[in-house]
């Protein structure tokens, strides 16, 4: 097993954990949120930190896979890059200052715009337009990466994009809540507070 199947594996294989784990989110969310909110407050508190991580490992998942792989990127992949490369530097400036507030938006925005580049990318890739429709030489068509049956390297990205939006807006909801809070204990002990 060469380097770039032993990590070609193991991207494929932390994209199905966050499949799974994108699933158990749901079933939490939409069953158990009430019952066990200390899990969704340390995941909303983190999500920053989560947001750079997933950032992290998809920026250097996408160059090992062009620069070391030898994958030539095709031109949606190219858009989600531009996307996706400042989420790095964003988030892990908001992680080291714990300046959430001023950068929450903005990496919210790319990781929207990502979003949506990386949903229309799956839609091609996987046949909803005509194949290689994304690329100037077809790129597109080509499969470097199948694994389990489903997992390509559009779809890590779509996961990646995806797990950064929700990270992220779980943490904008902490900032929210935790604003509001703050704000109606002063207002209980009769202070004055400026929180914008």
């Amino acid at each position: 097993m060469t380097i770039i199947d032993l990590v070609k594996n193991l991207l494929a294989a932390l994209t199905l954990l966050s499949h799974i784990s994108i699933i158990v989110g749901i079933i939490y969310f939409l069953f158990f949120r009430r019952k066990f909110g200390a899990v969704f407050i340390y995941f909303s508190r983190n999500g920053i930190k989560f947001a750079f991580a997933v950032s992290l490992v998809a920026t250097l998942g996408s160059l090992f896979y062009s620069e070391i792989a030898g994958y030539a990127p095709c031109k949606l992949c190219w858009f989600q890059r531009i996307f996706m490369y400042p989420e790095v530097a964003l988030l892990g400036f908001a992680a080291i200052k714990k300046d959430f507030k001023n950068i929450l938006n903005y990496a919210l925005s790319l990781s929207v715009i990502g979003f949506f580049i990386s949903l229309y990318h799956n839609y091609t890739y996987y046949g909803g337009a005509l194949s290689g429709s994304c690329g100037i030489s077809g790129l597109c068509a080509k499969r470097y990466v199948f694994s389990f049956g489903y997992i390509s390297i559009p779809l890590m990205a779509l996961t990646g994009f995806f797990l950064i939006t929700v990270f992220l807006f779980l943490r904008k909801k902490y900032e929210k809540t935790t604003k509001s809070a703050l704000l109606l204990k002063d207002c209980m002990q009769g202070n004055d507070r400026d929180l914008s």
